[in-house]
Formats: C-alpha cells, structure tokens, sequence
C-alpha cells in the first residue's frame, strides 16, 4: 500500500504552478461541503421520522447508514489514495458523493425510506473517500508543528457548511413540507439533493483542472503495518477509539437536538423553528475552531482538548438536569467546546506515523463508524427513557475524550519514526 510521509512542507514538490496556501484554499471548499451534506441529516432524521411515523431507534438509521459507510469504505479508501494520490482520490470522492445526492431524487419519487438509506449510503462512501484524501493533505501542507492549527483552520470551513445547512435545511425540507402530503414531504428532499449534486460535480471539475502541489513521495509502495506492529503505537489505536467516541458523541446531540428543543418543558418548539437552534449548535463549533487555530499556537493542544471534554460533559450534564432555556442553551453550547475535538484527535493520533500516514489516516476514519453505532444507542436509550435522559450517552463519550487528551495521546514518543521507517 502508498502511504503519505511525515507531514512536513519539504515534503510538498516545489515544481507545481500551485502554492500550499493556494492548495490550501481550494481544501477549505471541500471541507464546507461535506460538513453541510453531514449536517443536513440533523433536518434529515425528523423530517422522515414524521414522514414514515418511525421510532427513535428507526430514525437512527439514517445515521447508522451513513457513518457505517465510513466502517466498510475507509480502508479502501485509503489504500485508493495511496494507489492513485490524493488529488485524484479527492476528484473521485466528490464525483461518487454526486451521485449518492442524486439518488435522492427517485428515492423521493418512491416514497420508500429503505431507498433513502441507500442514497445516504452511497453518499457516505463518497464523503469517506473524501476523509482519507483531505484530511493528511491538509496536515502535509506545512510543517508538522502546525499540522493541529492548519488542520482545524480547514475545519472551521467545516463548521461554516455545518452552520449553515440547518438553516438552508429547514426553510427547505421543512418549510416546502409544511401542510402538504404524504408524496409532498418526500418531495420536499429533492431541490436541496439536486442542488447539492450539481455544486459536488462542479467543485469536481474545479479540483481536476486546479495545478496542487503533490506529496513527493506520495506514490512509493510502502508495506502495511500488521496489527501487531500497529500495537507498538498505541497513541494512534486510542485516538482511533477517541474518533469513534467523539464522532459518535458529536453526532448523538446534533441527531436529537430537534427533537429535544420540541419537549414541552425544554423549549415546545416547532420541527422549523427547532432547525434554526441547530445552527447555534454547529455554529458554536465553527466560532471555536477559528479560536482554537489561535489558541493551540500558543497552548499545548493536550490542554486545549481536556479542557474542552471537561467542559462539554459538565454541559451535557447541566441540560439532562435542568429545563427551559437553561437546558436549551446548555446543550447548544456544546457545539462551541466540540469545535477542536475532531481535528485535535485525528492530527495527534497521526504523530510519528511517517510514511504510513495514509493507513492510520484510513483507520481513523474507519473510527468514524461511532457516528452510525452511538446515536442508535442513544436511540434505544430514548425510546426508552426518554430523550432527555439518553443524553447520558455522550457524557461517557467526553469523558474518553478526557482520559485521551491528558494521557493516551502522549504515547506517541513509543513511535519513533525510524521504528515506521524500518517496518
């Protein structure tokens, strides 16, 4: 298998018509993308659970398709990239998230909410490829003491398609749907796909005709690690298990938060008016990463993540006891101390691993199955127990997070990279 060297600028061919900064730029548009198709599933899960008078557990599936494709297409993903590049592997991922956004269109026409599963499916598998592309690209472009600030920089861009697409989301999906029929609230999904296609295929073409700079030894075969020798570097498999508890954590609120902000003694709001907080919830997210690429420049990110964890556990907590706005905003504002997690997790669970950088970026993207299994925990815990108090569930997800942050993360100095070099 192809792998990726250790990121660091040297390591970006300078005989490309591109700049890093340029290639930078051209990232931040893929990021927006797939943070706003992602987020469209918060809008997504309410809507077809009215729709199809579905269970909480059901409803998840949406969730379970999706993030499962991350399960089954990351290491083919990775193994892709390392074949054909990340510049071509980012082209094909755009192109396949395409055409899962336009299967909405039938599966709308069908009125069948098994075909709106396959369509997320497809769409996931697009977006996987996209990961495992985009994400070790992004940290290659500069040198590695900076990899966490660049990388989380690209995701507050994330955060904006994130923010955003609960709004667009809820004026469309719900606003189109409102009073209508059955075949009508189906239909309310096909403008938002059909457009999301049309923009994915153009963004495609930018991509393949844009001159970015390439990885110099991107295309050397490089020999898998065994699952034995992967056990000598245990700072990359705990952050693949932070990966999975942060996504799935993350993904649980984001799932249930209108349907949470609809509770009488919470806030009695419309599905509508509901999409609208979920932008401060996202939002949130996209505020705190710019702050956080400031922050880590001068505060170990070690810090920076335990303390975010902390404090989005004593949040949670605050909104499972509390009602009204209190509940309302203390939930919202979650999103605010989610914002570094993802980028933090990933780029420190990359430290050491050199030319092997597309394997462990491909296993961490298999962790982002928890997306799929967490939330139909959640799920089942809230048909149940009620919503509310399903929101235990993400509190033992900060709580790893915590234990990573301040410990498991410091493992890397088992991992030198002369060991990676020599396997």
């Amino acid at each position: 298998m192809a792998g990726s060297p250790l990121p660091q600028s040297d390591n970006v061919q300078s005989n490309s018509t591109s700049t890093p900064k340029f290639a930078l730029s051209v990232m931040t548009s893929i990021f927006f993308i797939w943070g706003f198709i992602t987020c469209l599933n918060d809008i997504l899960i309410p809507h077809l659970r009215m729709q199809f008078d579905l269970s909480y557990t059901q409803a998840m599936l949406i969730q379970f398709c999706f993030f499962g494709a991350y399960f089954i297409c990351s290491i083919p993903a990775g193994r892709i990239v390392g074949r054909i590049g990340y510049k071509k592997g980012m082209v094909t991922g755009l192109l396949i998230t395409a055409v899962g956004a336009g299967l909405f269109y039938p599966a709308a026409a069908t009125a069948q909410y098994v075909f709106f599963l396959a369509a997320l499916f497809v769409l996931a598998s697009g977006i996987t490829l996209l990961q495992v592309a985009a994400n070790p690209y992004v940290v290659a472009l500069g040198p590695s003491s900076t990899a966490e600030t660049r990388l989380n920089l690209t995701q507050a861009f994330n955060s904006l398609g994130t923010t955003v697409a609960p709004l667009f989301g809820g004026l469309l999906i719900f606003g189109l749907a409102a009073n209508a029929t059955a075949e009508a609230h189906a239909e309310a999904v096909q403008i938002p796909y059909i457009g999301i296609a049309a923009f994915l295929i153009l963004l495609a073409v930018i991509v393949s005709k844009t001159s970015l700079p390439v990885i110099a030894s991107q295309e050397k075969p490089v020999k898998p690690l065994s699952f034995a020798q992967l056990k000598q570097y245990p700072h990359l498999l705990f952050g693949v298990l932070g990966i999975f508890l942060y996504v799935g954590g993350e993904v649980a609120i984001g799932s249930f938060l209108v349907n949470f902000l609809g509770e009488s003694h919470i806030g009695g709001m419309s599905e509508e008016t509901a999409s609208a907080y979920v932008a401060y919830y996202w939002g949130g997210a996209m505020v705190g990463r710019f702050v956080g690429s400031y922050v880590m420049l001068r505060v170990s990110a070690h810090k920076v993540l335990t303390g975010n964890a902390v404090i989005a556990m004593v949040l949670i907590i605050t909104a499972m006891m509390t009602s009204g706005q209190v509940a309302v905003w203390a939930i919202l504002l979650v999103g605010l101390f989610n914002s570094i997690m993802f980028p933090t997790i990933f780029s420190l669970s990359l430290k050491g691993m050199g030319q092997h950088t597309s394997q462990a970026s491909g296993l961490l993207c298999l962790a982002i199955v928890g997306g799929a299994l967490v939330p139909l925990l959640q799920g089942v815990m809230a048909d149940g127990m009620g919503v509310q108090l399903a929101f235990i569930v993400p509190v033992f997800c900060y709580l790893y997070i915590a234990w990573f942050a301040s410990v498991g993360s410091k493992q890397q100095k088992h991992a030198p990279d002369a060991e990676l070099a020599a396997s």
